[in-house]
């Protein structure tokens, strides 16, 4: 059976927190109402309590910090390459010296 991630926009996700906090009910009957995946409102209330709505950057957008991680590590996957490039320039250098 194959398995379909479903997205879920900011407002949605902001107002099944609002639901749990304001309607009494456990957090197993919200996910089953709205039909969503057990575990996930968990997830979205941690998310919320650590982030503040700025957590749901929506799909296909980082958070500041995911941006700036992906930028570093694109910039050390090329600052690698051009060591490596150099290391076999001075190994070709060194071998024409002798």
């Amino acid at each position: 059976m194959a398995r379909m991630n479903r997205k879920y926009d900011k407002a949605f996700k902001l107002e099944a927190i609002r639901l749990y906090e304001t309607s009494g009910k456990s957090v197993s009957q919200i996910e089953t109402e709205l039909g969503i995946t057990s575990g996930l409102l968990n997830k979205w209330r941690v998310r919320h309590r650590n982030e503040g709505p700025a957590g749901f950057v929506g799909s296909g957008q980082q958070t500041e910090m995911e941006a700036e991680v992906r930028r570093l590590k694109r910039e050390n996957e090329i600052l690698r390459q051009e060591r490596d490039i150099l290391k076999k320039a001075m190994q070709v250098f060194a071998k024409d010296g002798h």
